[in-house]
């Protein structure tokens, strides 16, 4: 949902920064700089997309101080470009407001507590004892089972399965798909068979959390799994049992972080990476996508286990002399040993 056009010196007031221009400009939507048009603003936070300004048709920019004379449009200068634009596209697009009520088709326990000031859409099930807190909004189709509790002003897209005892936080947000609290992979081998192991933990979301659509968070088996503030999760990672993410770690797509890991606040992990089980990842840590991460990390920093694509034929050499390193390895040693007996003969 849209708002109405902003002017340029209302959206200073608000935000901060410094205005160069007319302070009049209207803006209504946000847009990069080689598709925004008239009403729109634009940003510009890498150097490399500088020659794109000259071109641009938008009404106004925001730049980073070192760009503030890069043109002569209408421009916001700020610390951190494309954090304000953020902000600005978040005042231009405000999250729609929460209807109070519960749809004539949902069906909820007689003992669920729903706020008076919260949604409950269309075919929703909100078993017993369950929870949804002040302005939160549970969206068609969404599973709330029994225990379970959706903090105030959350917003749970379609489609959400949250199983029982798991809890959302204040103000996060769960996107279609999602399944938060389904049995983690707990088995027993005996005798061949698989014995499976209850899951009694659950799933603590915290607040201010983003999951993407068809993720999924196991439950724990003993201890619960358990997502901190501020966490952003992309769609279809798939988190293990008992695992911890840290506060304000962020995650992208297709990521898969076996059972009884802990990563750190502040990391980074790029998409399609795999990260063991029974493992510890430090603070701060960058994982790069595709990376398969076997032990824990101790510092900070960045880590990648990944090799560019090549042609077939130079992929194959690669690959060969990778097989042929421990043999060259032991003739090395082995050279090594020589030359020093025939120092020490000398």
């Amino acid at each position: 949902m849209r708002s109405g056009p902003l002017r340029l010196g209302d959206i200073v007031a608000r935000l901060g920064g410094e205005l160069l221009g007319d302070p009049d400009v209207e803006v209504s939507t946000v847009g990069t700089l080689r598709a925004a048009g008239p009403g729109a603003i634009s940003f510009l936070s890498q150097s490399r997309f500088r020659a794109d300004l000259a071109a641009t048709r938008a009404s106004a920019l925001i730049v980073a101080p070192d760009a503030r004379a890069a043109s002569s449009l209408p421009r916001i200068v700020c610390k951190d470009p494309y954090a304000y634009f953020a902000r600005v596209s978040a005042l231009l697009n405000p999250t729609p407001a929460v209807t109070p009520g519960i749809h004539p088709s949902a069906v909820v326990a007689p003992d669920a507590r729903i706020a008076p000031t919260a949604h409950v859409g269309a075919g929703c099930v909100i078993g017993a004892q369950a929870s949804v807190g002040d302005g939160a909004a549970v969206g068609a189709a969404c599973v709330i089972g029994e225990g379970a509790s959706v903090g105030a002003h959350a917003r749970l897209h379609p489609r959400v399965t949250l199983y029982g005892g798991c809890e959302i936080g204040e103000r996060s947000i769960v996107h279609s798909g999602a399944v938060i609290g389904a049995d983690g992979f707990g088995f027993a081998n005996e005798d061949g068979k698989w014995l499976k192991i209850p899951q009694v933990g659950r799933v603590r979301v915290g607040a201010d959390v983003e999951i993407g659509a068809n993720t999924t968070i196991d439950r724990g088996a003993i201890e619960d799994t358990v997502i901190e503030d501020g966490v952003k999760l992309d769609t279809q990672i798939q988190i293990g049992l008992n695992c911890r993410i840290g506060a304000h770690t962020a995650i992208a797509g297709c990521v898969g972080i076996a059972g009884s890991t802990t990563v750190g606040r502040h990391c980074m992990i790029g998409g399609a990476a795999m990260i063991g089980g029974h493992l510890s990842i430090a603070d701060r840590v960058v994982v790069a996508g595709s990376t398969v991460v076997t032990k824990s990390i101790e510092s900070p920093g960045t880590y990648l286990s990944v090799i560019p694509a090549e042609e077939a034929r130079e992929w194959r050499r690669i690959v060969a002399h990778l097989r042929s390193l421990a043999r060259l390895t032991d003739r090395l040693r082995e050279l090594d040993r020589r030359v020093r007996e025939l120092e020490q003969e000398r």
